[in-house]
């Protein structure tokens, strides 16, 4: 016999209830970072990624529309989406907060683009920028894979509002 529902019936107009309801589904972190400018690396925090395609290799990731580096993410030629590790959620953390340099301090290679490959990903992704696509109050980027690489160990979660470390490996 079904139980009754009605403390969770979605309300269209009540984006929290929206979020919250979005928020049981579990999704792996990733921090997407390119270049700003000539020396200055910049890389945010986004959920948001899922595969596309094997044949051509596709990726791809959203973007707020209000996001202050949408710009420099819908120009750029290429981009690096780092996969966590369970033991990165300080980047992750870093990542998401509005400071001035989220590089500082945090150790990472280059990758063939010269873009930060940020060390101790489970995994990383060296992307062409293909296309974009706006829908509602984000835009959708669309990456072909050129070069990745994959460090199997326990994977970082962002489930419920907050991030968890997995034991998955």
């Amino acid at each position: 016999m079904p139980t009754s529902i009605s403390s969770g019936v979605f309300d269209p107009l009540d984006p929290r209830h929206f979020r919250n309801a979005l928020a049981q589904f579990a999704t792996g972190v990733t921090v997407v970072t390119t270049l700003a400018e000539p020396g200055k690396f910049i890389g945010l925090t986004a959920t948001s990624f899922n595969s596309v395609s094997l044949a051509p290799p596709l990726v791809l990731w959203s973007l707020a529309n209000t996001a202050r580096s949408l710009p420099v993410f819908q120009s750029c030629s290429h981009y690096v989406i780092n996969v966590l590790g369970a033991d990165q959620a300080f980047l992750a953390d870093r990542f998401a907060r509005r400071i001035e340099n989220r590089f500082e301090g945090v150790e990472f290679d280059l990758s063939a683009t010269g873009l930060p490959i940020l060390k101790g990903a489970a995994a990383w992704f060296e992307c062409r920028n293909r296309s974009q696509y706006p829908e509602g109050d984000h835009v959708i980027l669309v990456g072909e894979v050129e070069h990745c690489a994959v460090d199997p160990q326990p994977a970082l979660v962002f489930h419920g509002g907050k991030f968890v470390a997995t034991n998955i490996e």
